[in-house]
């Protein structure tokens, strides 16, 4: 049985949870991330709903949105970062 010390806690799957679905996570975290999902309703959801946008976006290329919209999406992301 797993001990409370070695319990993922929601913050830390939101941390892990891309490698998750990118099935790179060693098996023993895997195990883990997965032990809290079947505990925690939140987490579950917040795992269904990045599946949901992932398969939504797969596919997707640049050509795919206006030139407006790609140079937009630039321009915030460069002031985010600068900012």
């Amino acid at each position: 049985m797993t001990s409370h010390a070695e319990e993922l806690s929601c913050v830390e799957l939101v941390e892990l949870v891309t490698d998750y679905l990118e099935g790179a996570l060693p098996d023993a975290q895997a195990r883990r991330l997965e032990h809290h999902l079947d505990t925690c309703p939140g987490c579950t959801e917040y795992l269904t709903q990045l599946r949901t946008v992932a398969g939504s976006l797969r596919g997707l290329t640049e050509e795919s949105f206006p030139e407006e919209m790609r140079d937009g999406v630039i321009a915030d992301f460069g002031d985010s970062r600068n900012g």
